[in-house]
């Protein structure tokens, strides 16, 4: 199910949405405000996954409203003014919808979220298939310490074990992910989570210093921070 927050300072627009939301068997209405005031202390306390927010309202705008939040769900402006919209979308809005809002159209905006939510929820990969001479070798990227250079090889060291495995670096970088794994030299990709210290030009791997190139560190250093 997906949690619903309706934002609107016009009591006929919260009952068309409130209705629309009701006769949707994928959505479920948690909270309901008069203005943008209102919610955020509602939302602080009580999290949802989509907010259906006016834009035009007293005090605080819709779009100033969504802006403030740190934690910011996803969003469908409604209002009755078109000019708004292309500061609706600039925000990443997932739709929006212009008053009075029909049924049909509602219908399609929760079907692009529906759509969002799918594709952040993919969960990524725990591991990478390593070919290992005739062998497709299963490794979890939890056991993997680092990744080095080895003439037209490479050597994957893991928690137990070394494997030697046909793959460039590059080829390597691209096959990782970046949220995990980071490049620090041309010979070394390590795995950020495994680091237990920075020194001087190097990072400290389990009883291993790996070199950090010049023209890696900024981006060894941001991921590491």
């Amino acid at each position: 199910m997906i949690k619903c927050a309706i934002i609107d300072d016009e009591p006929l627009s919260r009952d068309i949405l409130r209705q629309f939301i009701e006769d949707h068997p994928d959505l479920i209405l948690t909270a309901e405000y008069k203005d943008a005031l209102e919610a955020i202390s509602g939302l602080e306390k009580q999290s949802v996954d989509l907010l259906l927010l006016d834009i035009n309202m007293p005090k605080l705008s819709g779009v100033n409203f969504y802006k403030s939040l740190r934690e910011k769900p996803l969003v469908i402006f409604t209002t009755a003014y078109p000019e708004f919209a292309l500061e609706g979308f600039e925000l990443d809005a997932v739709d929006y919808l212009m008053k009075p809002i029909a049924f049909d159209r509602f219908l399609q905006a929760i079907q692009k979220v529906k759509n969002r939510l799918k594709t952040s929820s993919e969960e990524m990969p725990e591991h990478i298939m390593l070919k290992v001479d005739k062998k497709l070798y299963r490794a979890a990227f939890d056991d993997i310490l680092y990744l080095e250079a080895f003439g037209d090889y490479a050597k994957v060291h893991l928690l137990s074990q070394v494997l030697i495995i046909t793959s460039t670096m590059k080829r390597l970088e691209a096959e990782l992910p970046s949220e995990l794994f980071v490049r620090t030299h041309k010979s070394f990709i390590i795995n950020i989570s495994k680091v237990e210290f920075i020194e001087g030009n190097q990072v400290k791997i389990g009883s291993e210093m790996i070199p950090i190139g010049l023209r890696y560190r900024e981006a060894v250093l941001g991921k590491l921070k």
